[in-house]
């Protein structure tokens, strides 16, 4: 069955940076376009990054300059680089990833921006 399963996140200060990673399975990955989301306390789930087999991405304006979506095909596997976390960025993180009607969702992996 279909599974992403994300894993990177945790207790971070400002300035600092997480890796995030989507272990996908179930489905042929090369051909989804992945994307990262965040949803924070009281808030609506947003978009954060999204990224195409053909290697075109996309960037909420809030992290653009700092974060970078990124995938390896070999692994099935995309990633979330965040550099310079700020105590907004503070959130549960999830992959999606979607293809024509279909789209598939991780768990989800807090991330925690604090001094």
């Amino acid at each position: 069955q279909v599974q992403l399963v994300e894993s990177g996140g945790g207790l971070v200060q400002p300035g600092g940076s997480l890796r995030l990673s989507c272990a996908a399975s179930g489905f042929t990955f090369s051909m989804y376009n992945m994307g990262w989301y965040r949803q924070a306390p009281g808030k609506q789930r947003e978009l954060v990054a999204t990224g195409t087999p053909g290697g075109r991405t996309n960037y909420a304006d809030s992290v653009k300059g700092r974060f970078t979506i990124s995938r390896d095909n070999a692994k099935n596997t995309a990633y979330l680089q965040m550099n310079n976390l700020k105590p907004e960025d503070t959130a549960v993180y999830y992959c999606n990833a979607a293809r024509f009607l279909n789209a598939y969702w991780g768990q989800g992996t807090q991330v925690t921006v604090s001094s």
